[in-house]
């Protein structure tokens, strides 16, 4: 299983801990987006500093205790605050690149497939594939983390990142996909990885929804949000404040799935996948159809199904590098995930679910979370 970094504290004792703890995986983390952005973005990591510094004020704005949290990672892993925050808007830098490079025809990688259900046993279920630059599997670290104010959380994330999908000790679970659109053009704002990890800290689906309301977000992403008592919403996010907010809500299944396009009818801009072929409709209408297909209650073992299907490979929802692709823009399920908040049971799969499967994480949040 990927490598538990327990912290507790201060917003800056937690980070300096996480950044000691998880110091070797932060510097894989720094040069695999090094290369990432050279071949994306046509930016050395001096550059990326330089551009990643500017998001600073906002975060500063939006929860100084963030920026906190990252100066103390920086101080833990040996870094400066500049390769911090470069790696934390790792997404604002790519999104921009990934419509520049659609534009010009190259491909960029694709990421997740997220659902959430009410459904069947009666039981909220979330759960994701996360799919990513095949670099990544060497950085993912758990972060357990028990703040002196606040709920503690559990997030599986990119070493020296903040969060990324995860729970918390309040009942709330955050998965998420990466969204981009024309608007995506690096324009300073709350950082992606930031957002996450400020709902993390949110103690209802409503504190979740307010919060995206109330900020002004740098980057496109969807954010599927559940509480334990049931209360489930998916946010399709483009950037700006909550007038470009885009609510889905469960189907008559109980059932709320998700992949890396613009779904919502209201949504007037021009996505990533319009410009450059992808394989988020595919796999959105893949885990649509097995849901659809399930002859038993659709709980754990319907979604585990979809997560690890293989069908149309290699861009089917259980990804694996397709050595036909430049290796920059291969991509493979880095991480898997299977969280029952009604049983309190966080389930994680290190890879591609088809190749271990899934195991139980020992989890604080998750057993604190009555």
């Amino acid at each position: 299983m990927f490598p538990v970094v327990t912290v507790t504290g201060t917003p800056y004792e937690r980070g300096r801990q996480y950044g000691e703890q998880a110091r070797g995986r932060i510097h894989r983390s720094v040069a695999g987006y090094a290369a990432a952005f050279r071949y994306y973005a046509s930016w050395d990591w001096s550059r990326a500093c330089a551009e990643a510094q500017r998001f600073l004020p906002a975060i500063s704005e939006f929860g100084p205790q963030y920026a906190d949290e990252l100066a103390g990672i920086a101080a833990g892993a040996e870094l400066s605050l500049a390769d911090l925050l470069a790696v934390n808007v790792r997404t604002e830098i790519m999104s921009s690149a990934r419509v520049r490079t659609a534009l010009a025809g190259q491909l960029a990688p694709a990421e997740c497939s997220a659902f959430a259900s009410t459904s069947g046993d009666g039981h909220v279920l979330v759960g994701q594939n996360w799919d990513w630059l095949p670099f990544a599997r060497d950085t993912v670290v758990v972060l357990e983390a028990t703040p002196d104010d606040g709920p503690a959380f559990t997030t599986v994330v990119e070493a020296g990142l903040l969060a990324k999908f995860g729970v918390n000790s309040d009942g709330v679970a955050v998965m998420t996909n990466a969204l981009a659109c024309t608007e995506d053009q690096g324009d300073p704002g709350v950082p992606y990885h930031v957002m996450l990890r400020a709902l993390l800290d949110c103690r209802t689906t409503g504190e979740a929804l307010a919060l995206l309301g109330e900020s002004t977000r740098a980057s496109s992403a969807n954010y599927l949000v559940a509480d334990k008592h049931g209360w489930v919403v998916d946010v399709e996010a483009r950037p700006g404040g909550g007038s470009t907010l885009h609510r889905l809500d469960p189907d008559e299944r109980g059932v709320l799935l998700h992949a890396n396009h613009f779904v919502s009818p209201d949504f007037d801009s021009t996505d990533y996948t319009d410009l450059s072929p992808s394989t988020s409709q595919f796999r959105l209408g893949r885990v649509d159809a097995m849901v659809s297909a399930a002859d038993e209650p659709v709980g754990e073992a319907v979604f585990a199904a979809a997560l690890s299907d293989h069908a149309q490979q290699p861009d089917s929802v259980c990804r694996h590098p397709d050595p036909a692709l430049p290796p920059e823009e291969q991509t493979m399920t880095v991480a898997s995930a299977l969280v029952d908040l009604s049983e309190r049971r966080f389930r994680l799969s290190e890879g591609p679910p088809c190749e271990r499967g899934y195991e139980d994480l020992d989890s604080a949040a998750m057993m604190a979370n009555g």
